[in-house]
């Protein structure tokens, strides 16, 4: 055991999370995941904003809220959630680590891929579990993805088409995220990554509403395996494209549904934590399907697990288990994002210089 202490009955304690920030990110997609989670308490908020200190007295009693990292420290955590603005996440990222605490921060992990690797590094000259939120791993469509993927039933893959496409009219992305390249486009790459390994090319198109903030994002990779994968992202689309379609030479797996259920549930007041096993159980409607031509067969929908993100976190942190996603993967995946963002100011493919790596999903030793 590396932070925890063995408790009366010989279980492990619960591991302490302080959560250094508590805008949309940190109320809505990191406290209520820590607060109800197996094996984790919300052990502190950081926050310096009065009216999201009051959220959190109203939405967490009991829990302290706190000015500043130094003092959150100081109330006994064993680890710490970053979820404070983008421009902001290496350097908060990096002064937990040398604080000798582990970290989960929140997605886009660094601005660029230099960053991240600095950060990468200094965690592993340190021996500090670090990690980054890329809770949609764990969504019902992705999962379900994987599952079909798996199945063999597609035959070859030959081309990944994901779209995280939204209705917003009347506001823009919002300037935390750092332009929706970097926020919707972290996502998208990182699953991409994920299912189908290393990228040795990437084109795309960005439509910016001021300079460094997409609302529309066009990208193609080129897998070192030979998939292509095709991601969009944009905050004004009144038709948004189906969430997934995935072309093989046997047939094709099409997730039409705009997005996996769970950030909304959270959004409404519901929690893992109260709801057990009906958490992340998708209607039928939302259920993709396998098209062969004229014949098309509904696949039951994988239950989305947010859940199981901070489970895994605290079993790293007693040293019990690896952190959920390995820090790399956020280096590889703010690897292509800048290639992404020289190839739309460039108009032209880029190339990124690449060795074949682990199959999609293995855990880097």
């Amino acid at each position: 055991m590396t932070r925890s202490a063995i408790g009366p009955s010989g279980a492990a304690m619960p591991v302490r999370i302080g959560l250094v920030g508590y805008g949309f990110g940190g109320r809505w997609f990191h406290a209520p995941l820590i607060a109800g989670g197996r094996g984790t308490v919300l052990a502190g908020v950081v926050t310096r904003s009065p009216q999201r200190a009051a959220q959190v007295v109203a939405e967490h009693p009991g829990t302290p809220v706190l000015r500043s990292l130094a003092a959150l420290v100081a109330a006994g955590v064993d680890a710490v959630a970053v979820s404070t603005p983008a421009a902001t996440h290496t350097a908060v990222t990096e002064e937990v680590l040398r604080l000798g605490l582990p970290v989960v921060c929140d997605k886009p992990f660094a601005l660029d891929a230099a960053a991240a690797r600095g950060t990468v590094e200094l965690a592993e000259r340190l021996g500090v579990p670090l990690t980054v939120y890329q809770n949609r791993r764990w969504d019902s469509d992705l999962r379900t993805v994987r599952r079909v993927l798996a199945s063999g039933e597609l035959g070859e893959v030959l081309r990944f088409e994901s779209a995280f496409e939204r209705w917003a009219p009347d506001a823009e992305p919002p300037e935390a995220g750092a332009g929706l390249l970097r926020d919707f486009g972290s996502h998208l790459v990182d699953q991409a990554l994920h299912l189908f390994g290393p990228v040795c090319s990437v084109y795309a198109e960005t439509r910016e509403v001021r300079p460094g903030l997409e609302d529309d994002v066009l990208l193609l990779l080129r897998h070192v395996r030979g998939v292509r994968s095709h991601l969009s992202g944009a905050w004004r689309q009144g038709a948004p494209a189906p969430r997934f379609r995935v072309t093989g030479s046997a047939g094709s797996f099409v997730v039409r549904a705009p997005v996996d259920g769970q950030e909304q549930a959270l959004l409404a007041g519901r929690t893992p934590a109260r709801e057990g096993e009906r958490w992340g159980v998708e209607p039928e409607a939302a259920w993709g399907a396998l098209h062969r031509g004229g014949h098309v067969r509904a696949v039951p929908a994988e239950r989305g697990r947010w859940d199981e993100f901070y489970e895994r976190f605290a079993a790293a942190v007693r040293g019990t288990g690896p952190v959920p996603v390995d820090p790399w993967d956020a280096v590889a995946t703010a690897t292509v994002l800048d290639a992404a963002r020289r190839s739309a100011a460039e108009g032209r493919s880029v190339e990124i210089d690449t060795e074949v790596g682990p199959e999609p999903g293995e855990v880097r030793r």
